[in-house]
């Protein structure tokens, strides 16, 4: 049987906060190291989604375990008070439970806890979890695209164009941090209790004047190998400088450098779709985003 494939006794279990954080990591690096690209995240997807405190914080969040830990598992996530997502989880070649009863289960814990409207993102390759949402009313709505590279694959360093200089949070260690602005001002300390972060792998540019105008974050998972970016940013009147080239060639070669074997990045738009594929990224799947309001359940 393939790692990770579950033939013991399993049951239920929930658990709230940080524990659940805890038990959402390892579910998804079991995944991976059941199936080379299985499923929409990675283990570091959620310790990302942790940056900023959220109402789904004190949900309590149902995973079913045996005794090698969680074989599958409902995240909720609220991104608003009023906007929910719904990740159903299985690791592949798992007995038990069904994608049946995790739906029902998935289902019943949006009742319980969301509000408002929701989605769940299934990718375009997973008939079984389509036909389901299809069967509870939801509406397709966004898409994006996930693309790998293997790390040996990986292209030159670029370095930053004249006037702008390319740093991370190792060097910068007593100032705020430039995410800030869209993830509040505790999104450092909070990145900073994440198991999977590393300040080295936190990138900015600089401008000579010590302003960031763009940054960039690589997960390294030490469990599966994978390499995850997520996310990429660039001011808008910095675009087209060079900036994002050379803070994913050099984040992806740090972390082929800490021992990445494969390299994952998300993508919904075309100008990010060209970046990625001319740094050697290839598409791999699509996700769709099917949605509906709580009420209608």
């Amino acid at each position: 049987m393939g790692e990770g494939v579950s033939v013991l006794p399993v049951r239920e279990v929930e658990v709230p906060g940080d524990q659940a954080l805890t038990l959402a990591t390892a579910l998804l690096q079991r995944v991976r190291l059941s199936e080379a690209e299985a499923g929409v995240w990675e283990a570091a997807d959620v310790q990302w989604w942790s940056r900023k405190a959220r109402r789904s914080d004190v949900v309590d969040q149902l995973f079913w375990v045996d005794d090698d830990g969680p074989v599958a598992g409902i995240l909720l996530t609220s991104w608003a008070d009023d906007v929910w997502q719904c990740d159903p989880i299985i690791v592949p070649g798992a007995t038990s439970p069904s994608l049946n009863e995790v739906w029902a289960g998935a289902v019943a814990q949006v009742r319980r806890h969301a509000a408002g409207s929701f989605e769940v993102p299934v990718r375009d390759d997973d008939r079984e979890l389509r036909e389901l949402v299809d069967g509870a009313g939801l509406v397709a709505g966004e898409r994006s695209s996930i693309a790998w590279m293997d790390a040996i694959d990986r292209p030159r360093i670029d370095t930053p164009p004249e006037g702008f200089v390319l740093v991370d949070r190792t060097q910068r260690p007593g100032t705020r941090h430039p995410m800030r602005h869209r993830n509040g001002d505790q999104v450092g300390e909070r990145l900073r209790r994440c198991s999977l972060y590393d300040p080295a792998l936190d990138l900015a540019i600089e401008t000579l004047d010590g302003r960031a105008v763009a940054y960039s974050l690589y997960w390294f998972d030490p469990v599966t190998k994978v390499g995850l970016v997520e996310p990429v940013r660039v001011e808008d009147e910095y675009h087209r400088r060079g900036l994002a080239r050379a803070m994913l060639t050099t984040g992806i070669d740090r972390l082929a450098a800490n021992g990445a074997r494969h390299l994952k990045i998300g993508f919904e738009s075309p100008p990010a779709a060209a970046l990625y594929q001319s740094i050697g990224f290839h598409p791999a799947t699509r996700v769709t985003f099917y949605g509906g309001h709580v009420d209608s359940l």
